[in-house]
């Protein structure tokens, strides 16, 4: 909180939430502590809370036993030192707060809009799936679905363990997620289900983020009309704070006749009032599980924020990044431990609607995926391509399988160091020849294919031509093209009769790319390319 407001919101917040001050007689833990929860391994794991200032307060896990003393705010700290996983439920003591059956293993960060919020009991087979579902080491925590003007320093928040009797209401995304990385590495693994459907991208990132990407300073113009970081905006906030000095007394006599106070001064800005404001979730549901030791994020969204195109990639890229400077983990070291650039991984939304026949492309989805495999340009991030799976019809698609287990395959790679193929073919360069356009892919794993997707699982061969290619030339003018695999199964030859001497090829650039069929011999499709600027 800005310094100088701090001798009046230390006592004027706490009141506007209509709730009774008492001192702290109790070593309190975040709201989201509690029984069957999930710690990080192999890293500090930070534990904390508040008391009154001054108070020893004595944490103890696993062996472990660290001491701290409370400071004059009120708030203490002590980070456990690293921990090796283990499925064993054990005690986790802060003072006289008891949390039970506490596990060590890997926790991840679900977060999104609806389609990471869409539950396994609405996906494809939830009836088998649901009832397979016993796995003990498998943890989520439901955090609270909440906004704030300001950020938040605690949340509430419940964890539950994975069984036929709960899973249903689990991120059906992070779930499937998990249950790959479990079957795997065989420890426990906690999901952090921050999600929101119908969210943009802007109410999840900080102000930091704001801050720290150029792009965005238009947004952040509107966000500093609401806060004290100018001298016009102090006075703002002065006058405000003056108005609910004058506002209390009176509210207080309300309350106390068991009435809801009116009138309450108006709080300078123009951010929306709902949930949607810039930060606004960020501050209520992701400030608050700051600093808990993570391995990294797993992110599905976009859908509310397709119209903003190319400018997508620097809004994802205030909210990576602000997120990562947010936490500021320690450094990453050979990648066996989680750092300050924890992974982030993105889901590439789905196909949807009717199909677009112009060759260009170009509708709908194309430029806001474009802007998601962007996002591969920042440290240790992921993107899990979905436009195979998708359904003309809904924007929620059911099967919610293959999202899961296609994060997972970059999880397995990059975080834990498996030998697997994680990504289907991702364009790296185009080199004209004649009348030939041949394209260069990185994540070719065993060769490129022309495949099949029907249900969950890897695309199959099949005998057919590649589908979804356009090529142009300089005149700008797109044709439908063929594409042949080249003999060594790593790149493509594109060539179309109407183009002579080819300038750009695009593949699966359109809303509803479902017709586009190429992916490498793991089944796993190419991402949809460009390689104009037009």
């Amino acid at each position: 909180m800005i310094r100088f407001l701090h001798h009046k919101t230390q006592w004027v917040f706490p009141i506007l939430l209509w709730l009774p001050t008492a001192a702290l007689a109790e070593v309190r833990v975040p709201g989201f502590f509690n029984h069957h929860m999930v710690l990080q391994r192999d890293m500090p794991v930070p534990v904390w809370g508040r008391a009154d200032p001054g108070e020893m307060v004595k944490v103890s896990f696993a062996g472990q036993e660290h001491e701290t003393r409370t400071g004059d705010d009120g708030t203490w700290m002590v980070k456990l030192n690293p921990l090796k996983a283990s499925a064993e439920g054990r005690l986790l003591t802060a003072g006289e707060t008891r949390i039970e059956d506490v596990v060590v293993g890997e926790v991840w960060i679900c977060s999104g809009q609806s389609n990471m919020q869409f539950r396994v009991d609405k996906a494809l087979n939830a009836e088998q799936e649901i009832a397979a579902a016993d796995y003990p080491g498998i943890r989520q925590l439901n955090m609270n679905r909440t906004a704030a003007y300001l950020p938040n320093t605690d949340a509430d928040g419940e964890w539950s363990v994975c069984s036929p009797g709960t899973a249903g209401k689990y991120t059906a995304v992070g779930y499937y997620f998990a249950r790959k990385l479990y079957k795997e590495l065989k420890i426990p693994i906690g999901l952090i289900d921050a999600s929101w459907g119908g969210t943009g991208v802007e109410p999840w990132i900080p102000e930091a983020g704001y801050r720290m990407i150029p792009e965005l300073n238009k947004q952040l113009e509107e966000l500093e009309f609401g806060l004290p970081a100018s001298p016009a905006g102090k006075e703002k906030w002065e006058r405000y704070l003056d108005g609910i000095e004058q506002w209390l007394p009176g509210a207080g006599r309300q309350v106390a006749r068991g009435k809801l106070p009116v009138n309450i001064p108006a709080r300078p800005g123009r951010l929306p009032a709902t949930h949607h404001g810039l930060t606004k979730i960020y501050n209520a549901v992701i400030n608050p599980l700051i600093p808990y030791a993570i391995r990294g994020t797993i992110w599905y969204q976009g859908e509310s924020s397709w119209g903003h195109g190319p400018h997508y990639f620097y809004l994802k890229q205030g909210l990576i990044e602000g997120w990562r400077a947010r936490w500021n983990q320690p450094p990453a070291s050979a990648r066996t431990m989680p750092g300050r650039d924890f992974s982030f991984y993105t889901v590439q939304l789905a196909n949807l609607h009717p199909y677009n026949q112009k060759p260009e492309g170009g509708d709908g989805y194309a430029r806001i995926r474009e802007a998601q495999r962007r996002c591969l340009e920042l440290s240790n991030t992921g993107l899990a391509v979905t436009y195979d799976i998708g359904n003309p019809t809904d924007i929620h698609p059911k099967n919610k399988q293959d999202v899961g287990l296609r994060l997972a395959l970059w999880a397995l790679a990059k975080d834990y160091g498996k030998e697997v193929v994680y990504s289907g073919p991702l364009f790296e360069r185009i080199e004209i020849k004649g009348n030939e356009a041949h394209i260069h892919f990185t994540c070719t794993g065993s060769g490129l294919m022309a495949g099949n997707k029907d249900g969950p699982g890897a695309a199959q061969a099949v005998q057919t031509k590649l589908e979804g290619f356009a090529v142009a030339g300089s005149d700008k003018k797109w044709h439908w093209a063929e594409a042949k695999i080249t003999p060594d199964g790593k790149s493509l030859i594109v060539t179309s009769a109407q183009v002579s001497e080819p300038a750009a090829v695009r593949y699966a650039y359109r809303w509803n790319p479902f017709h586009s069929n190429l992916y490498n011999k793991e089944g796993l499709p190419a991402a949809p390319f460009r390689t104009d600027d037009w």
